[in-house]
């Protein structure tokens, strides 16, 4: 964010105007909303985490138990009750969930994550 003096990019009315309220303050202008990146999007922490809790799901609908996926995830067991019944409400798009009958012991996430 960039420092700008209101003297340089205001009208004379809206700077006196502001300054009614404002006077000597710093003020943050936030961007409109259609321009504005939601939380996560710009650094790709909000797909990685949805990546992750989709392992979480997928992990758990193959056997795996809470205990163990807290474990594995670092994660409280409410976190991970929440992400699973959070993904059971959201409608399952084709393909989402792949079947696995492998063992989930020894079974590593394909991402490290820490608290």
């Amino acid at each position: 964010m960039i420092y700008k003096n209101g003297r340089d990019v205001l009208p004379p009315r809206l700077l006196q105007e502001l300054q009614k309220y404002v006077n000597g303050e710093l003020v943050y202008i936030p961007k409109l909303d259609e321009r504005r990146a939601r939380w996560g999007e710009v650094n790709g922490t909000r797909q990685l985490l949805a990546e992750r809790n989709k392992e979480i799901c997928q992990l758990h609908s193959g056997g795996a138990s809470i205990a163990e996926l807290e474990l594995l995830y670092h994660l409280s067991g409410e976190s991970i009750r929440k992400i699973i019944i959070k993904s059971r409400r959201q409608p399952a798009t084709v393909g989402s969930i792949q079947e696995d009958s492998s063992s989930v012991i020894g079974v590593q996430p394909s991402h490290i994550w820490h608290r």
